[in-house]
C-alpha cells in the first residue's frame, strides 16, 4: 500500500511540475506575442524572413498544383474577363485583401505604426499576388490578365481604406466550399468519340485533392463580405460585437471557362443546357467575426486572427439567376 502511495505521489508531482512548466511557457509565448511599442530590429527580421520562406514554399506549391503541367511560353497577355462567371475575379480580391490583412498583422508585431503597417501590408498583398500574374503571364493556356490585376487592386485597396479611415476592418472577406459531390454521369461526344464522365471533367478542371479542390473547385466556392454590425453604430449598440451579416456570392454548374463544353478539338463534348444550366448565387447569412470575440489571450487572438478567412457555417438564404429563392438551414 506505501509503494502505492509513493507512486501516486511522484505522479502527482510530475503533473503539479508538467503543469507548471507549460503554464510558464505559456506565459513567455503571451510576452511574445505583445507587440513592440517601437520597431524591433530583431522582430523585423524574423518576420522577413518567416515570410520569404512561406512565399517561396508557397509559390513552389502553386506551381507545382496549378502550373507544372502545362506548356510554357513566352510573356503575353490574356482577356478572361467572363470566365466561370467572375468566381475567379472575387477570389483575387478575397485573397489580396487576406494577404494584406496578415502581412499587417506582422508587421505591427513588429512595432511598426498603424499607417506603415498598413501600407506595408497592402503593398505586400498586392504585390503576392502579382506573382501568380507574372506566372499566368507565361502560361500558354493562360496569360497575363489585366481583370485580375484589378481585382488584385481592389483588394488591397478594401484593406487599406478601411484601415486608414477606421484603424479596423469593418467589412471583412472570407471563404467556404461545400464540396461538390459530382455525379458519375458520361456525357456522349458530338462526334462519335468515346464517352467521357462529368465526374473526370471535374477533376481534370479542379483536381480531387482537399487543398487544391478548396481553391479551385468554383461550383463549391462562395466568397462572403461579411460585415461588422456593432462597429457600424453611431452609439454603443446591444449587438455582440462579433455578430457579422455576410453577403456570399457563388456559381453552379461550370463545367469550362465560358461554356460547359470541352476540349477545342475532337472528340468534343457538350452539356446540355437545359440539364446543367450555368447560374449564379447570391446569400444572406450571419456570421461571426472571430476577431472581435473578447479574449486576454494573445495565442487564441492570433488564432482567431489566422482563421477569421473562413465563414462560419450558419443558416443562409439564396437567390440565384435562375430566379429561384433557397432556405438552406447550414450553408458552408
Amino acid at each position: 500500500m506505501n509503494k502505492w502511495l509513493i507512486i501516486l505521489g511522484v505522479w502527482c508531482g510530475l503533473s503539479f511540475s508538467c503543469v507548471q512548466a507549460a503554464a510558464q511557457s505559456l506565459r513567455k509565448v503571451e510576452r511574445w506575442l505583445q507587440p513592440a511599442d517601437s520597431l524591433h530590429k530583431k522582430r523585423f527580421w524574423i518576420s522577413t524572413g518567416i515570410g520569404t520562406a512561406i512565399y517561396a514554399t508557397a509559390s513552389a506549391g502553386l506551381w507545382v498544383a496549378w502550373y507544372r503541367d502545362y506548356p510554357l511560353t513566352r510573356f503575353h497577355f490574356y482577356n478572361d474577363w467572363g470566365e466561370w462567371r467572375h468566381m475567379d475575379k472575387v477570389g483575387h480580391w478575397f485573397t489580396a485583401w487576406n494577404e494584406a490583412r496578415w502581412i499587417y498583422g506582422g508587421a505591427r508585431w513588429t512595432g511598426m505604426n498603424n499607417r506603415q503597417a498598413t501600407w506595408t501590408g497592402a503593398a505586400v498583398g498586392f504585390g503576392l499576388q502579382a506573382t501568380i500574374e507574372i506566372m499566368d503571364g507565361f502560361s500558354q493556356i493562360w496569360g497575363f490578365s489585366l481583370a485580375d490585376l484589378a481585382f488584385n487592386t481592389l483588394g488591397a485597396a478594401t484593406f487599406l481604406a478601411q484601415q486608414l479611415t477606421w484603424e479596423e476592418q469593418r467589412i471583412v472577406w472570407k471563404v467556404s466550399n461545400s464540396y461538390p459531390n459530382y455525379p458519375d454521369i458520361y456525357v456522349q461526344a458530338t462526334d462519335g468519340g468515346p464517352p467521357y464522365s462529368l465526374r473526370m471533367r471535374a477533376e481534370e478542371i479542379y483536381g480531387s485533392g482537399f487543398g487544391g479542390r478548396f481553391i479551385k473547385d468554383y461550383n463549391g466556392m462562395t466568397v462572403w463580405a461579411s460585415v461588422n454590425l456593432a462597429s457600424f453604430s453611431s452609439e454603443k449598440s446591444a449587438l455582440p460585437p462579433w455578430l457579422n451579416i455576410a453577403v456570399g456570392y457563388g456559381a453552379e454548374n461550370m463545367f469550362g471557362g465560358y461554356e460547359n463544353a470541352w476540349p477545342a478539338e475532337a472528340p468534343r463534348y457538350v452539356l446540355s443546357q437545359d440539364e446543367f444550366p450555368r447560374y449564379s448565387q447570391f446569400y444572406l447569412s450571419p456570421d461571426i467575426d472571430l476577431t472581435r470575440i473578447p479574449t486576454r489571450s494573445r495565442l487564441l487572438r492570433l488564432l482567431f486572427g489566422v482563421t477569421n478567412f473562413l465563414k462560419i457555417p450558419a443558416p443562409a438564404v439564396e437567390f440565384n439567376t435562375l430566379g429561384q429563392l433557397r432556405w438552406h438551414w447550414l450553408y458552408w
